[in-house]
């Protein structure tokens, strides 16, 4: 669905109306109808594998076709086959207890679809962080409208053919445009908004959702830590963290952002990763397993932020010997030491092959340092002693956790997804996922005994009396 500003309001007020009436036409579709959609959904994804390979290349100049697989294609398929799964019981109304005073009546919780949501995707996943989403929407009963990032336009193409291949708009609508249709899109009145991206954008969501009093969930990043414990040997370190920094070139809201390194390693730290980047990538400029970055714009913030630091005083060392291409959106990962407060590269989230490492003396020292800042989408504990990571698991705060991993706590089906404070709100993934996008609707039933005379008025009777003394103990 493109359009032109003018017009933008009034296409998406009529989309959303379209899919409101749709939806309380049947406001309680049942397990199979849900299955059904998830199913051919998953077969879509499959039939169209290629395409969302050739259209990420194409949108990216050159993206590794198995970084798409990895992270984009299968997590969803896996996402499907696990809902599919799960559902049955997601979607079983929970027994309560309802208590002495409410006795003999019945309580339970019914999981009943909101309506309508709305999922704001950003570019650097545009097919797991749009599927993602649409997936926990449809098995929690919803319709959705998607809005697609402009950076991305050849893969909204094949997104929105799929999509529209086996669903009708008024179920699953898909939406483009620039930052204009954004605004419009995020003061729609739906019933909930999942946006994904970055800490300033979810602000204006947030404000544009409370003028319809529309919940959010918001999906955002921060600087995200990897401390390595002084027990953990370099080359462990490295080769447990450099792919969630390589992986899309760095452009994952839960890379690592910056290192905490015992200061006497730093330097075989550096070494180790030189050597381990070489090997994963060798013949760099050709590599064809290493992606580029998304655009100009994006490549010129990331030089800027690394000339920013050089100008302050950092030291920067290539993965790679060599320059940093200026013909090609392509950058190794450049290593940054001596940073300060005051550079651009420790202010903001880096979206990119850039990596601050920071020394410290003491692991207190080091969770000191992340416990000044935001707390972060993700936090990484390279470490093989239990007490070390059980003291940083109890000091700090963060989105999720990975011990000595990085990244792969996203693909977890069965747990939750989400940051805290300025890294973000809410969760969803597995069942989490379901309740964000439910609503659970308690129910009070009583029968024919009417235990709630008790408490009528004329106050003060006997029974009454007895009542108060008993449940006031």
């Amino acid at each position: 669905m493109n359009m032109a500003v003018d017009n933008i309001e009034t296409q998406l007020r009529q989309s959303l109306a379209d899919q409101r009436a749709r939806f309380q036409s049947n406001p309680a579709p049942d397990y199979q109808s849900r299955v059904d959609k998830l199913t051919r959904l998953k077969q879509a994804l499959l039939d169209n594998q290629q395409a969302i390979i050739d259209a990420l290349i194409n949108d990216y100049g050159h993206r590794s076709p198995n970084d798409t697989i990895i992270s984009d294609i299968m997590p969803c398929v896996n996402n499907i086959n696990y809902t599919i799964k799960q559902l049955k019981s997601w979607m079983k109304p929970s027994r309560r207890h309802a208590g002495l005073l409410l006795s003999p009546s019945k309580v339970s919780v019914q999981y009943q679809p909101l309506g309508v949501i709305g999922i704001i995707v950003p570019w650097n996943f545009p097919v797991m962080l749009s599927m993602g989403p649409l997936i926990t929407a449809i098995a929690a009963g919803n319709g959705a409208m998607l809005k697609m990032s402009e950076f991305t336009p050849a893969t909204n193409a094949v997104l929105s053919q799929m999509l529209a291949t086996i669903f009708d708009p008024t179920e699953v609508a898909v939406v483009e445009g620039e930052a204009d249709v954004a605004a419009v899109f995020s003061g729609l009145p739906f019933d909930h908004i999942l946006f994904t991206g970055s800490s300033v954008v979810g602000r204006h969501v947030m404000r544009a959702a409370a003028n319809n009093l529309t919940p959010v969930t918001l999906e955002l990043g921060g600087k995200s830590p990897a401390i390595i414990a002084p027990d953990m040997p370099i080359d462990t370190a490295v080769e447990r963290l450099i792919f969630g920094k390589c992986l899309n070139a760095g452009q994952i809201c839960v890379a690592p952002d910056y290192v905490l390194c015992p200061a006497e390693k730093v330097e075989a730290f550096i070494a180790a990763y030189q050597r381990r980047f070489n090997k994963m990538y060798p013949n760099f400029d050709t590599n064809p397993d290493y992606g580029n970055i998304i655009n100009d714009r994006q490549y010129h913030r990331l030089i800027k932020v690394l000339d920013d630091a050089k100008a302050k005083g950092a030291s920067i060392t290539s993965a790679i010997t060599g320059p940093i291409s200026t013909t090609q959106r392509k950058i190794a990962t450049q290593l940054v030491t001596n940073t300060t407060d005051d550079m651009l590269i420790m202010q903001d989230e880096i979206f990119g092959p850039l990596l601050p490492i920071i020394s410290y003396q003491s692991i207190d020292e080091a969770m000191s340092y992340i416990n000044k800042n935001d707390r972060p989408l993700a936090l990484y504990v390279m470490s093989f002693e239990p007490q070390t990571q059980q003291k940083i698991l109890a000091h700090t705060h963060s989105g999720g956790v990975c011990i000595n991993d990085t990244v792969f706590h996203v693909a977890a089906d069965d747990a939750p997804f989400g940051g805290i404070g300025p890294s973000g709100m809410g969760h969803y993934h597995g069942k989490e996922g379901f309740l964000t996008f439910s609503h659970a609707k308690t129910i009070l039933h009583s029968g024919k005994i009417n235990s709630g005379i008790l408490v009528h008025p004329p106050y003060g009777g006997i029974i009454q009396r007895l009542l108060m003394k008993f449940f006031l103990r």
